[in-house]
């Protein structure tokens, strides 16, 4: 059951990508760091942190998304929706091996605050995603909108 709710939310913050285009992904709404593409970008170093370092021992500064939060949400000019979503859905694919055969009372080791259970991992992660996945439905709904009315007024 956590498996898959935790594969809902991958593919619910996945899909607030569908049908934009990079300029629409990459806009930026709010003082922060925070974009569509920004989201996903950062969903895949939520993923190397938990299901990699936690499990791992791999230290964050080898991950491509940058190895701090801030850096996660930075987009290069590289980055495009194909390219950051096939990196979210190649560490994805990893993340679910990595685990698939543990079990949900085993230890991670590799986490700031000692040993967690994976359960703990798989619950604050299916959290984080869920929350990501909301701020990302808003974005999209503005993006939308914006562009909506830019049309029609136009028009």
């Amino acid at each position: 059951m956590l498996d898959s709710f935790l594969d809902d939310y991958r593919a619910e913050l996945r899909s607030t990508l569908d049908g934009l285009t990079d300029e629409q992904a990459r806009r930026s709404l709010v003082p922060s760091l925070t974009t569509l593409l920004g989201l996903v970008k950062h969903a895949t170093f939520v993923e190397l942190a938990w299901f990699d370092e936690a499990i791992t021992l791999r230290d964050r500064s080898t991950f491509e998304v940058g190895s701090s939060v801030d850096e996660s949400f930075t987009l290069g000019p590289d980055d495009t929706i194909a390219s950051v979503l096939e990196r979210y859905d190649a560490v994805c694919e990893a993340s679910r091996r990595r685990i698939a055969d543990m079990c949900l009372d085993d230890l991670v080791l590799g986490n700031r605050r000692g040993p967690i259970s994976l359960r703990w991992v798989v619950v604050h992660c299916i959290a984080e995603l869920a929350q990501h996945a909301g701020h990302a439905d808003i974005l999209r709904e503005q993006i939308l909108a914006a562009d909506q009315s830019t049309r029609t007024v136009r028009g």
